[in-house]
């Protein structure tokens, strides 16, 4: 298995890319969903509503890991971040406006109206910070 430097991670970190939010249930069965991210050299940043499954399990067990996979036309690479995921009361719609762009062609009005309803409620949005403990990364 071939390990990424910190370099490669970093570079492969700035495409565009779905993370894999693994969390554990309240019964400690795993639970996995799909969310945009942030990578800041030594943290990862999400956002999420309070009201989300994720913030109960997160409150009842804070272990967690991020997968980041390649897309289908490159070559197997992933990186995998595990650790504990602090929540943030405050940053939560600066996050979702600063990723929806990343992530989203906002001339699509669809879009744009998820956006508004992100701005409207603005004081329910938390931010999502997991500090890795440990990072395994793969490519061929």
């Amino acid at each position: 298995m071939a390990k990424m430097t910190d370099e490669e991670r970093d570079e492969f970190l700035t495409k565009p890319r779905l993370g894999m939010l693994s969390l554990l249930r309240t019964d400690g069965s795993p639970v996995s969903v799909p969310v945009w991210f942030e990578w800041r050299g030594d943290v990862v940043r999400m956002f999420t509503s309070v009201v989300s499954p994720k913030i109960e399990r997160l409150k009842n067990d804070p272990r967690a890991t991020l997968l980041v996979a390649n897309d289908l036309d490159e070559h197997e690479t992933w990186v995998a971040f595990d650790g504990e995921i602090e929540i943030q009361d405050e940053g939560g719609l600066e996050l979702a406006e600063q990723l929806a762009p990343v992530y989203w062609d906002l001339s699509d009005a669809k879009r744009q109206k998820t956006l508004d309803f992100w701005r409207e409620a603005a004081a329910a949005l938390r931010i999502l910070e997991l500090r890795p403990s440990k990072i395994r990364t793969y490519h061929d």
